[in-house]
């Protein structure tokens, strides 16, 4: 069985035993624990739940529009049926609009319209966030080049998040640093968020960090190594709890699907050259084998 399904389901379990609800600007409830860590070896199998389906296309895709594209342009992911960035789209006119639970002149959360204007410069796009960063700073070229030239280097980190331009940012980066490692001719990297809606974006994280290791490995001639994820703040909306309860549920039962193989296409040795087109031709899941979709709600 898929050993991201024992690990994945075993945090949600810990989050319904030992997490406590509390408030959040979005004004839906998460019963939250404070943080969180697990490894994964990526070189001994492919890290995508079983127990649910994830959508691997989209995924990737989204993974190139950060590290690839270097993009904060939704249009990018719309024109290839991507809509996971359109609740935080900056608008025509330059605003970007929500209703969310902010703190009043007491500290109390109260409902606020947010109407906050970036420029028309900044329309369709999500502001200085993920791949604006990782274009500004070169991060994506500077980590393979130090792979490829450098790899003993202690100082291979990326890091999206920049106090410079937080305010600029409609969503400060929530998987905000990566940091890389060469040892024994295996590269592995170690992943931080900041916060974790661990239903929805947790099981698509993991398996586009898992992917972007894989593509790093094969342009850089390296073997595949481990994932290290730390999570601060791992939580689950109330409004998520039905579907979570179904996904353990499914687990108890069967313990989930033995775990699929990822293909990348071996003819690719430039990171910049995996096809990023709609059917990301690159890209391939072999045998995976899931119990069927869940439907999880927003949270914006």
């Amino acid at each position: 069985m898929s050993k991201f399904d024992d690990i994945y389901c075993g945090l949600l379990k810990k989050i319904l035993a030992d997490g406590r609800e509390v408030e959040n600007r979005t004004g839906i409830n998460t019963v939250k624990i404070p943080s969180h860590h697990f490894q994964l070896d990526v070189g001994a199998e492919f890290p995508i739940l079983t127990t649910k389906q994830v959508f691997i296309r989209q995924a990737v895709l989204e993974m190139l529009w950060f590290y690839q594209a270097q993009s904060n342009d939704v249009r990018w992911l719309q024109e290839r049926n991507v809509r996971i960035w359109d609740e935080w789209e900056i608008d025509e006119n330059g605003y970007w609009n929500a209703t969310q639970m902010l703190p009043d002149g007491s500290g109390r959360l109260v409902k606020t319209e947010v109407h906050k204007f970036f420029g028309k410069e900044w329309a369709h796009t999500i502001g200085t966030a993920y791949g604006w960063i990782v274009k500004k700073f070169s991060l994506t070229q500077k980590l393979i080049e130090t792979l490829r030239n450098n790899r003993g280097d202690r100082r291979m980190v990326m890091s999206l998040w920049q106090n410079d331009y937080l305010d600029t940012a409609v969503l400060p980066s929530c998987v905000w640093s990566s940091e890389w490692d060469v040892t024994d001719g295996k590269l592995s990297a170690w992943v931080h968020q900041r916060s974790c809606d661990v239903p929805l974006g947790l099981p698509f994280n993991v398996t586009q960090y898992a992917v972007l290791l894989m593509m790093l490995a094969q342009v850089t001639g390296l073997k595949v190594g481990t994932l290290d994820w730390s999570l601060k703040d791992a939580h689950i909306y109330v409004n998520q709890l039905d579907g979570i309860n179904e996904q353990l549920r499914r687990y108890d039962e069967s313990g989930g699907y033995d775990a699929p193989e990822l293909w990348l296409n071996p003819e690719v040795k430039d990171f910049f050259e995996f096809d990023n087109s709609a059917e990301c031709k690159d890209v391939k899941l072999i045998n995976y084998r899931h119990m069927g979709k869940i439907a999880f709600p927003i949270a914006q």
